[in-house]
């Protein structure tokens, strides 16, 4: 039997499925043709792991309880009443020595479905006080921010009008890794006769097939996107008109522009003169640009400034106002999302305090914190295979006066961190819907097999929790289906009259249009600025960060190596990380002349290390890779590594973007030898 799904990962494209069940067990996942941007295609891990993540070993089936040393696997079965008093009086504890600030939920972005994604779990933590925590900056949040600084919480371009573009700029974006279906409008551009750009510091797949491959240093894009603002305008082909009339901050920003040039291109970002000024002449010409931006850039100390830098080279063209020109960006902001109604925000209590994500493992740590963390719940996220300084994260879930309590939907290297863990139901065992961050295809989904063992949606396990603390107020009596219908506002008429919890399972409704017309920025989209105007200069950037240009401000190396860690083939951020592909060494890749130095072949075994720690790594020998820097996929288990760490290990949590203070794990430096 096949039954319609959809995929809740953190991922732009978040595709429709069509499952195979046989006997209440997944048998096949494949994609489906009921969200026409995704049509049927999905990618290989999604296609290749799913049954093993909701049917393997490391499947959660039944609450646990610890019973070994942290870390050590060692759990007992119990049943969900006496899971439920455990949480009740590690939480209670923490309550009445310290107040409801020394809980804290940690939690990311797991399943990105709505009600799963966060709903009855928010409002059950605001209820009680905890501490809340500010999720973006671990990853989106510099972008998010950055885009905002020039088109407020304005929706950018759907991807498929960028097939109606001349040229496109795919800008640390790896496409047939983390945005699968842009690959389809790519192909469009260059069958129409247009041109296709990638800047990347990894020869990805897509510069296979693209018609200018720019390989840039890591952290370097804000330099070449000044550089390339300086240039234009040197040769007078700016669109002054639109400028003057959409355009805040413009003078400014091109003051700022003319202090980067060619030099400042080959010197900082290893381009050459040639390539540079091909770039411009193309920009140049082009009567429809369409840039597309990953997450990438946000994950380097200038990472907001190259964001912003890239995005304004668009508004300095005119390249805004019809389709095809634009910034491929935000476009799930046309979502008529009502979150603050469906995460009970009236709910929060004001004045407490909220933690930086990056921040959790220095909290942790901080015998000086008033008042201390002292009970912590880890859900929807995986924060020992993703976190940067995997070491100090791992002393601070190791305290012993810490108490923990973790919910998922299989075993994890966080989950045998805890005291208590809950068997979380996978995504394919209850009903939600389904906005996008990379698209405006808006989904539901029902079931498609039941509950696996004793597991429970996150929905259904925050209303466990509230029932035994006491929690008596009506919204924490709301059923899964009134929250599907306070998570958008079923008045939208794009939703056709239909109930949000009543969506077809079949197809997906279009959020890209406005009063019929697409969306389109400087037509029937205004940038929502202060200025109403996209704005060059951000005043609230230079208030909260001194940033209100964007700015140029590089790590200094103290090794000889930069490692970036990009998206895996294998993984979509750390899910699926307990599949047997997964368990073996992971990768490194090295551009040949170093391995040659080093006296390195290519298979063996290497040793990759800084101050914070070690990892053993697979040795390929590339030249996708540039001199100096490597890569190697993120999102691997400790198992992967002889040293019982991972990349993650190495990556500094001290340094921030330059924005939101977001983590930074693309300017991470090493050191390489034989293992």
């Amino acid at each position: 039997m096949k039954l319609p799904s959809v995929c809740p990962l953190d991922c732009p494209d978040t595709c429709s499925l069509s499952v195979t069940v046989e006997n209440a067990r997944i048998t096949k996942v494949a994609g489906s043709g009921a969200n026409p941007y995704t049509a049927s295609v999905i990618c290989n891990k999604v296609a290749r792991y799913y049954p093993d993540f909701v049917h393997g070993k490391s499947r959660l089936t039944r609450p646990l309880r610890r019973i070994g040393p942290r870390g050590s696997g060692r759990f007992e079965p119990i049943d969900w009443d006496t899971a439920l008093d455990l949480v009740h009086d590690g939480f209670s504890r923490a309550i009445d020595e310290h107040g409801p600030q020394s809980v804290l939920p940690f939690n990311y972005a797991g399943p990105h479905g709505e009600l799963a994604g966060g709903s009855m779990d928010r409002r059950f933590f605001y209820r009680m006080g905890a501490t809340m925590l500010d999720r973006g900056p671990l990853c989106g949040g510099v972008r998010g921010t950055a885009y905002a600084s020039l088109f407020g919480p304005a929706p950018g371009m759907p991807p498929e009008q960028a097939a109606q573009a001349d040229l496109v700029l795919v800008w640390g974006n790896n496409v047939t890794v983390s945005n699968l279906h842009l690959m389809r409008v790519l192909k469009q551009v260059r069958a129409a006769g247009g041109r296709v750009v990638v800047i990347d510091p990894k020869r990805i797949k897509l510069a296979e097939q693209c018609d200018l491959f720019l390989q840039i240093h890591p952290g370097t894009d804000v330099v070449l996107a000044l550089a390339l603002a300086a240039e234009l305008e040197r040769r007078q082909v700016l669109d002054m008109a639109f400028i003057n009339q959409w355009v805040a901050g413009a003078d400014l920003y091109l003051e700022q522009a003319r202090g980067f040039g060619v030099a400042e291109v080959e010197h900082a970002c290893g381009l050459t003169a040639v390539q540079f000024h091909m770039l411009a002449d193309w920009i140049a010409r082009a009567r429809n640009m369409a840039t597309s931006l990953g997450n990438g850039i946000e994950r380097g100390c200038s990472g907001g400034s190259g964001l912003r830098a890239a995005m304004a080279l668009n508004a300095l063209m005119g390249q805004h106002g019809r389709a095809g020109a634009g910034v491929v960006a935000k476009p799930g902001s046309a979502f008529p999302r009502t979150t603050a109604r469906l995460h009970g925000d009236h709910l929060k209590r004001p004045g407490t305090r909220v933690f930086n994500i990056v921040d959790v493992a220095e909290k942790l740590l901080d015998e000086t914190l008033d008042p201390p963390v002292k009970a912590l719940m880890i859900y929807n996220h995986n924060p020992v295979a993703t976190h940067p300084d995997q070491t100090a994260l791992l002393r601070g879930l190791e305290r012993e006066d810490l108490f923990i309590v973790g919910a998922d939907v299989v075993m994890t290297d966080s989950m045998a961190c805890c005291d208590v863990v809950l068997p979380a139901a996978s995504h394919f065992e209850y009903a939600d819907i389904y906005g996008a961050y990379g698209q405006t295809w808006l989904q539901r989904a029902e079931p498609v097999i039941p509950p696996v063992g004793e597991s429970l949606p996150n929905t259904e396990i925050f209303r466990r929790l509230a029932t035994r603390f006491g929690y008596d107020e009506p919204e924490f009596r709301d059923t899964d289906e009134a929250l599907m219908d306070q998570a958008m506002n079923g008045a939208d008429p794009r939703l056709e009259g239909i109930a949000p919890s009543a969506l077809p399972t079949d197809r997906a409704l279009d959020m890209g249009r406005r009063d019929g017309a697409p969306l389109i920025m400087c037509d029937t989209v205004l940038p929502a600025t202060p200025s109403g105007r996209i704005e060059l200069f951000s005043q609230d950037l230079e208030q909260r960060f001194g940033c209100g240009l964007p700015v140029y401000r590089p790590a200094t190396p103290d090794l000889p190596f930069t490692l970036i860690s990009p998206s895996s083939t294998k993984r979509t951020n750390a899910t699926f990380g307990s599949h047997i592909d997964s368990l073996g060494p992971e990768q490194v890749e090295m551009h040949p002349e170093d391995a040659g130095r080093l006296g390195l072949s290519d298979g063996e075994r290497v040793r990759v290390s800084n101050a914070r720690g070690a990892v053993e790594l697979v040795l390929s020998v590339t030249d996708a890779t540039r001199p100096g820097v490597l890569y190697s996929p993120k999102g691997t288990w400790r198992q992967s590594s002889a040293t019982g760490l991972t990349v993650n290990a190495l990556i500094p949590a001290d340094l921030r973007a330059d924005i939101e203070r977001g983590a930074v794990y693309n300017e991470t430096f090493v050191e390489v030898r034989r293992a």
